[in-house]
């Protein structure tokens, strides 16, 4: 809806938010099938737009608590149906992963927790740490990772969606200190070997590639 206004309105945008908010507020919602406002007033908004509707009665005492009960039972159910059906269409697409300890894991990290909980910064940082071992298994979705002593400030269970198996390549090894650049802002990369070698064939020349 925002971006919505921000083509509507142009460079002006700023100065409606107020509007932007209002229509919000009072725009039908297929969730919980009415909108806001009503969720927390118990009735729908009059304002300007609908002063020329037939007014409605105003409950008091008795009548005004039956009516927002009722009201939150029907929230609630609607959200329930919304939930359930985000859950069926998720379950389609998920796959149940199992692991057992001893097995070897990488540890998936975001690019903004990173630097408070495992001293990595940047959106260049690894996506993934480790790997590290299992040590146990913590309730139906969850494992209780070896963390070395540089991480002993971190909570050691860790959702099986963090997780990713490692294959077993004793070359391959992500370190989780932070990339140390020099003073051109250049990291130095030194090749640690050759695999394959193949050219390029353009119009007039021909590029070798490593």
């Amino acid at each position: 809806m925002l971006r919505a206004c921000t083509l509507d309105f142009g460079g002006s945008w700023d100065d409606h938010l107020n509007l932007i908010e209002f229509s919000y507020n009072n725009s039908y919602h297929d969730s919980i099938k009415m909108t806001p406002f009503e969720v927390l007033y118990g009735r729908k908004c009059r304002s300007s737009v609908c002063w020329t509707d037939v007014g409605e009665r105003q409950l008091l005492g008795p009548e005004l608590v039956t009516q927002t009960v009722d009201i939150v039972k029907t929230i609630r159910s609607h959200l329930q149906a919304a939930q359930d059906r985000q859950k069926m269409w998720a379950d389609k697409h998920r796959r149940i992963l199992e692991f057992q300890p001893g097995d070897h894991m990488f540890l998936k990290i975001s690019s903004t927790k990173g630097t408070i909980r495992f001293g990595t910064r940047g959106k260049l940082s690894p996506r993934y740490i480790g790997p590290f071992d299992i040590l146990e298994k913590v309730g139906n979705v969850s494992y209780r990772l070896a963390l070395p002593p540089t991480l002993e400030g971190v909570h050691n269970v860790f959702h099986v969606s963090q997780l990713r198996r490692y294959v077993s390549d004793p070359s391959h090894i992500l370190d989780h200190s932070e990339i140390t650049i020099g003073p051109t802002l250049r990291i130095e990369q030194k090749p640690v070997g050759i695999l394959d070698r193949r050219e390029k064939v353009l119009r007039n020349r021909i590029i070798p590639l490593v």
